[in-house]
């Protein structure tokens, strides 16, 4: 079928179109979000929601994380995060250990669509004795150096120990994207605010997980209150070997990796 250059302009026209509608729509989602702190908010749940009475923390067990990206996704979908892949919230890593002890790292798209390729060909010539993937996302440490460079006060850290920006008073500066050692911060080209993992505040609050923790299919990402002893974080942090990363930096994190292998550290 063959069409004229006006019915070429008109089809054309509709693709881009439709095309630009989810970016706009995702635009204009942005402006109206609230800040992702609560001193503004109007939600009436954590009216009833005692920050003083929690003690929030992460696990990951790395051992059973398959690579599938569904984390990386779900936080995305939950969080309003641009999709473009170097905009992440969370995301997931791989670690390809070589023959000779090389330490290959890479995480195509934030592991958002998976780990898929051949290490064979993605590493031609290299032997490899082992691979896995460590997921990862803000740390939410006790002592948080993105809070301290702030010159606005717009990052600020809550007596439950989840650490949040306040969109209405951040600046886009960018001082605690450089001051984060974990990479876990990012500007959000739609606002121009910093943006990252807030363990999904909006649903720990109301008693509901993390967003990544339950699409994990393999029970990989664990979250829970170091304040109630029996609750399972409490029991791993106490009778299992627990790791953090980058501890010479001193910032207490507040996510935990289970037998962590040296080269993540």
């Amino acid at each position: 079928m063959s069409l004229s250059r006006r019915e070429f302009a008109k089809v054309s026209a509709g693709t881009m179109l439709a095309m630009l509608v989810p970016y706009q729509v995702a635009a204009e989602a942005a402006k109206a979000l609230t800040p992702n702190g609560p001193r503004e908010t109007q939600d009436p749940a954590l009216a009833e929601y005692e920050r003083a009475a929690h003690d929030w923390a992460f696990v990951v067990d790395y051992q059973r994380c398959i690579g599938c990206g569904k984390c990386a996704v779900a936080c995305k979908l939950e969080n309003n995060v641009p999709l473009e892949p170097h905009f992440n919230r969370t995301w997931v890593e791989r670690y390809v250990i070589t023959d000779r002890g090389e330490v290959l790292v890479d995480s195509p798209d934030a592991g958002f669509h998976g780990f898929h390729d051949d290490l064979a060909e993605k590493y031609p010539g290299v032997k490899v004795n082992e691979s896995y993937y460590i997921p990862k996302l803000c740390n939410q440490c006790d002592n948080p150096p993105c809070v301290q460079v702030c010159p606005v006060s717009a990052t600020y850290k809550l007596k439950d120990g989840v650490i949040l920006v306040d969109r209405k008073r951040c600046i886009g500066c960018r001082y605690c994207i450089q001051a984060c050692p974990y990479g876990a911060r990012f500007l959000d080209p739609r606002v121009r605010t910093a943006d990252k993992c807030t363990w999904c505040y909006h649903r720990i609050t109301k008693d509901l997980l993390p967003a990544c923790v339950e699409a994990c299919p393999v029970g990989a990402r664990i979250f829970g209150d170091r304040g109630d002893p029996e609750s399972r974080v409490s029991r791993i942090l106490r009778d299992e070997k627990v790791y953090v990363l980058k501890p010479d930096l001193k910032t207490r994190p507040r996510v935990f990796y289970m037998n962590l292998p040296e080269e993540v550290r």
